[in-house]
């Protein structure tokens, strides 16, 4: 099985990598490798876990122009796709709609071989994480009775390319913590296995519960549609601007709503607190300056808002179980 990356021509040949049968190394507990993203014209890394039934992969790039590359699998899969920075745009005969992602979404798709072309921004670094399972895997874990579901469910049994939804869901703060977990995990061997196995299904959890909670929000203790635009609006405010102070009313009147509707909506959209959620963009951020761009603590601190570098430092091991001059060593 391959994946093939290329030039919009197909003449240049950006990558081919090959994957182990059903994602099974036969030799160990599970198979690591990465590759430099100096292909893609900039610079990164895609990391990369095997082990039975599941790939993890991480992307890390930062590309010095808007890149368009025609993309091509052989394999059957379903597709657990976090877009955490930066944006990408998918079209594909397999699919009836362009598949977008803009930072802090994810959505499911399953395909069975795939051709298609892909737009990558160089506005923003490019930040992904994706889990790909065997349909074996994956279907341990559906849900049964949401009619969401079953078409999907129904799409993988006639092995027809789909995504989950229409539209794509918030990446929650929990979801990024165990996203977190996965990307800094130190164990090794059959360990190693063991815990990336338990927060896959644990961050499987989280994106099925969300889909089935907002795809129920006409209830009358849901969350309005023109409110879950306006929540959705706060969030692209708070990622694109995560240094600006505006104030919980500030933030409402930007999107037209009022504080009470911004503090219980956000909560129950993302499942945390507009000032959390701002906190925690700013830490990513900081995480990024500090592991991709080798700035300094203390200039890490500066550029993301914290006038006080104890504070920042104590704000950045509640957050990541680890003080920031670790990253730098």
């Amino acid at each position: 099985m391959k994946t093939r990356i290329c030039g919009t021509d197909f003449n240049e040949m950006l990558l081919e990598a090959n994957y182990p049968k059903w994602f099974k190394d036969e030799t160990e507990a599970l198979l690591e490798r990465t590759f430099s993203a100096n292909i893609f014209l900039g610079k990164g890394a895609y990391k990369e876990v095997f082990f039975e039934g599941v790939h993890i992969g991480y992307g890390n790039l930062e590309l010095s122009k808007h890149t368009i590359f025609n993309f091509e699998s052989e394999f059957e899969t379903v597709e657990m796709h976090f877009a955490l920075n930066g944006t990408t745009v998918t079209t594909s005969e397999y699919f009836d709609d362009t598949i977008r992602f803009s930072p802090g979404s994810h959505n499911v798709f399953y395909t069975n071989g795939f051709k298609g072309v892909s737009e990558w921004s160089s506005r923003f670094p490019l930040r992904i994480f994706e889990i790909n399972m065997t349909p074996a895997f994956f279907k341990k874990y559906l849900p049964e009775g949401n009619l969401l579901f079953e078409d999907f469910k129904k799409a993988i049994l006639d092995r027809k390319s789909a995504v989950l939804s229409s539209k794509n869901y918030p990446v929650t703060m929990e979801m990024y913590a165990i996203i977190n977990e996965i990307i800094q995990c130190q164990r090794q061997g059959i360990f190693k296995r063991m815990f990336l196995e338990s927060k896959v299904i644990s961050l499987l959890l989280l994106q099925l519960e969300q889909i089935i909670m907002l795809n129920t929000t006409n209830t009358s203790n849901g969350i309005k549609k023109g409110d879950i635009e306006k929540m959705y609006a706060v969030k692209e405010l708070l990622d694109m601007n995560f240094k600006k102070t505006d104030t919980l009313i500030d933030l409402a009147r930007k999107v037209g709503t009022n504080e009470y509707t911004l503090k219980k909506g956000f909560k129950e959209l993302f499942g945390t607190s507009v000032f959390q959620y701002w906190k925690g963009v700013r830490l990513e951020t900081a995480k990024h300056m500090l592991t991709e761009e080798g700035l300094s603590v203390q200039e890490v601190s500066r550029k993301i808002g914290y006038k006080n570098p104890q504070h920042f430092t104590a704000a950045f091991k509640k957050q990541f179980g680890v003080v920031p001059s670790e990253l730098r060593s």
